[in-house]
């Protein structure tokens, strides 16, 4: 598994502290104990690290994954999916911010014809369009929306350790599940089929709490 330059150098103190605390690790690298946490949070589930209440953090000698991270490994998003909430590229702006109220969700896939994925808006796209002088039910949602190749997806059959570190790696609340096909043009296109949310990891780790032995 590749960790980024920042994770490795965590290991490595933990490595050479034996057990030390995250407010040590983050004052080692000038860093925020909230700018680690996603760090932390990646490096214990995987099973590199461990984490103790009162003692802090300490470096797994057995390099075998830990029983969670075989169990999320085994576990694949097409089992905790959301359904996909969606508008089209012509929606305005206003209708965007009336369906995430409307459906409770953080972001929208923005498709166009057979559910192809074009981009994906947000609340903070949103809310960065109110602040401007236009008319909300005048501009369609593909003026403000990130398009393709920039967006962060996940498929049905990725672990879902996987997919919940694109979550974090990536900052983001929410990944479009799509299944890739050719058109008629020969181009790779993104069926959207569900969403993977932060909220849907949430409750994967609430199911394996409560999943008896």
């Amino acid at each position: 598994m590749e960790w980024t330059d920042r994770q490795q150098r965590i290991v490595e103190i933990v490595k050479e502290a034996g057990s030390i605390t995250g407010e040590k690790i983050a004052e080692k690298l000038d860093l925020t104990r909230a700018t680690l946490r996603p760090d932390l949070t990646i490096l214990t589930m995987s099973g590199v690290l461990v984490a103790r209440p009162r003692v802090g953090y300490s470096y797994r000698d057995d390099l075998g994954p830990s029983p969670m991270m075989e169990r999320l490994l085994q576990l694949r998003v097409c089992s905790f999916k959301s359904m996909a909430v969606t508008i089209p590229e012509s929606a305005s702006i206003y209708e965007a911010a009336v369906t995430m109220f409307t459906q409770n969700v953080g972001s929208l896939a923005v498709v166009g014809s057979e559910r192809v994925l074009l981009g994906m808006i947000s609340r903070k796209d949103i809310m960065k369009a109110s602040l401007g002088k236009g008319d909300l039910q005048q501009v369609p949602v593909g003026v403000i929306m990130t398009r393709m190749p920039n967006i962060f997806m996940t498929t049905p059959d990725e672990p879902v350790y996987s997919a919940a570190k694109k979550l974090v790696q990536h900052q983001v609340d929410s990944l479009p599940v799509v299944e890739s096909f050719i058109d008629e043009n020969g181009e790779e296109c993104y069926e959207v089929v569900g969403r993977f949310t932060k909220t849907n990891v949430t409750k994967l780790f609430v199911q394996i709490a409560e999943t008896k032995a």
